[in-house]
């Protein structure tokens, strides 16, 4: 199974308090968004790789763009409303792996492993969660959570849905993979975060 994957790059970046995008935010050397980009590219089980932007990221648009990457732009509503329009404007169908564009330590194996377990779960979706202590363990932020089986996670970003299914009213039948694995632990929302997630990756590379 191959699916196409959506890589979210058209929020707001408010957290961040700079006047760069977040995606383009250097991070050891080069932008974020580029260090999922390649992560993406590497995947065994991607077949298509598109980036979503929205008004809120032009110059990453103009970036992506001029990369020779398929950009699809969204009104830039929201996340949930940005991934609904970007599957609804490609037609896909099918289902879809998507990433958020501040996510530098992914790795193409463990989207691979994502795709896996999705094949696997029998569901219409699949979400990658951290516990949250994990995150709060290395100082990192805690913003984006989601409730599975009674438990509260810290969201990764990393997910896959039924595109076929995006349009129907209530709550897709979910699949969960509950991970501390540093590829998707590292999301970055502040500065702090993306510091610590620095020295993290810098450390890893040493051993």
């Amino acid at each position: 199974m191959r699916v196409p994957a959506l890589i979210m790059a058209g929020g707001k970046s408010k957290r961040i308090g700079l006047a760069i995008e977040k995606p383009l935010l250097p991070f050891l050397g080069k932008p974020l968004i580029e260090w999922v980009v390649e992560a993406v590219k590497s995947s065994k089980k991607v077949s298509e790789v598109y980036i979503v932007t929205s008004e809120n990221a032009p110059e990453t648009e103009k970036k992506c763009l001029k990369d020779g990457l398929k950009v699809i732009r969204t009104d830039g509503k929201g996340y949930h409303d940005d991934l609904k329009q970007a599957i609804l404007k490609a037609k896909l169908q099918c289902p879809v792996l998507t990433i958020p564009a501040d996510l530098p330590a992914v790795t193409g194996k463990c989207l691979d492993k994502v795709v896996t377990a999705y094949e696997d779960c029998g569901k219409d979706a699949l979400a990658v969660f951290v516990p949250i202590k994990a995150r709060e363990a290395l100082k990192l932020s805690v913003s984006s959570t989601d409730e599975h089986k009674g438990v509260w996670y810290a969201v990764s970003g990393v997910n896959i849905i039924n595109g076929a299914k995006i349009q129907e009213e209530g709550k897709i039948d979910t699949s969960a993979i509950i991970t501390e694995e540093v590829e998707v632990l590292l999301n970055i929302n502040t500065l702090k975060d993306l510091a610590i997630a620095e020295k993290i990756m810098r450390e890893s590379k040493k051993k």
